[in-house]
């Protein structure tokens, strides 16, 4: 696994290939979080959180991306692989916040399906 150094250069580079329209109101920027992040909601155990859209509060608008999530899911992955999966991660997380800017709540609901197909494949004999 890369070192989080690594990563937040590897971020700021994918970051860099975005439209500057994309971070319209994410005041918060893009922050790389040292943690891993368990999925905590019911059903949900053994995924974790890579990355997510957060808006309120002191903080206003920003993403997060933890790193200890993506040393446990993707940590046996190549450099080149890795940040193929950061970049679909960021890409996930700015269409919430485009979404959210938007009042649209489609991907809201992509990501509840995943995870009721989630719990439905884990019940699966």
């Amino acid at each position: 696994m890369i070192s989080i150094d690594e990563m937040q250069v590897m971020l700021d580079e994918i970051a860099e290939t975005f439209p500057h329209e994309f971070f319209a109101q994410l005041n918060g920027g893009i922050l790389l979080m040292p943690q891993a992040k368990p999925d905590r909601r019911p059903g949900a155990q053994g995924l974790y959180v890579l990355g997510e859209y957060c808006c309120g509060g002191s903080m206003g608008r920003y993403i997060a991306i933890y790193y200890g999530s993506f040393a446990r899911v993707y940590g046996h992955l190549p450099p080149d692989e890795l940040k193929e999966r950061l970049t679909a991660t960021l890409k996930h997380e700015f269409r919430h916040h485009l979404e959210s800017l938007a009042g649209e709540r489609s991907l809201i609901a992509e990501d509840e399906q995943f995870l009721a197909d989630y719990i439905k494949w884990r019940r699966q004999p």
